[in-house]
């Protein structure tokens, strides 16, 4: 999308809406809980009705191993993440991000390459030059995705779930491959990712986090209705395990 930038650039758009202009940080915390409670509450009222097949049960160690090895509860997970979210906004003075480092880094490969994405007017914007101009090792979210990368393989060996996949069938590479493409762009388009945009945008109290939200459960639907093009099944009630 930096590339072709122009073209998005001036697309309409709405005014800006924070809950807190509104009501107030308190307010806007009481209003943001309240509706991931009946997000919650409704979705168990779903799945429910839906039948979904038994998840498979996630192997965990016990005692304190268990920090280290896994598996944490979904409470816990939820927990460290609200944390280190916080952590990466009084560290770096913005939300958690990820997708922005990967233009970074085409952009750095292309000069490296030779070309000039600099001319493009993605890199022309001041900020976005600044990041252009500088080590890519001072860019917080480069940091941040070098550190998910490796906490998670870090993770992943110490709980034994290490594997490298080396015969993978054309329809999951196919289907990857465009399912990335077409993620980077609406990352690019929706200003961030689950995290950027999503995740920081409810806990800003901003309401482009929820119709973020919205849309990608549109996106979900749509996914799983091309799962069966490339040869990939969805989850059926008669299954014995999702």
């Amino acid at each position: 999308m930096a590339w072709q930038w122009e073209l998005v650039d001036d697309l309409p758009a709405f005014p800006a809406v924070v809950l807190s202009d509104h009501l107030g940080w308190a307010g806007s915390w009481v209003v943001t809980i309240a509706v991931l409670a009946g997000v919650f509450a409704i979705s168990t009222v779903v799945q429910k009705r839906r039948v979904p097949p038994p998840a498979g049960v996630v192997p965990s160690a016990r005692g304190l191993v268990r920090v280290i090895r896994g598996s944490w509860p979904l409470w816990v997970g939820a927990l460290v993440l609200a944390a280190l979210g916080a952590a990466v906004l009084i560290v770096s003075g913005g939300a958690w991000g990820i997708t922005s480092a990967f233009g970074l880094w085409g952009a750095k490969f292309l000069q490296w390459i030779g070309l000039h994405p600099e001319n493009w007017a993605f890199w022309q914007q001041p900020s976005q030059a600044k990041m252009l101009a500088g080590p890519v090792l001072a860019d917080k979210t480069t940091l941040t995705d070098l550190g998910i990368m490796f906490g998670a393989a870090i993770a992943a060996a110490a709980g034994g779930a290490w594997t490298l996949h080396r015969r993978i069938p054309a329809g999951t590479a196919l289907a990857a491959v465009l399912g990335g493409i077409v993620m980077g762009i609406g990352a690019r388009l929706a200003g961030g990712c689950n995290i950027g945009a999503y995740l920081a945008g409810i806990a800003s109290g901003s309401l482009h986090g929820w119709i973020w939200g919205l849309a990608a459960l549109g996106g979900t639907w749509l996914g799983l209705k091309a799962r069966p093009f490339f040869g990939l099944t969805n989850p059926v009630p008669r299954d014995s395990i999702c």
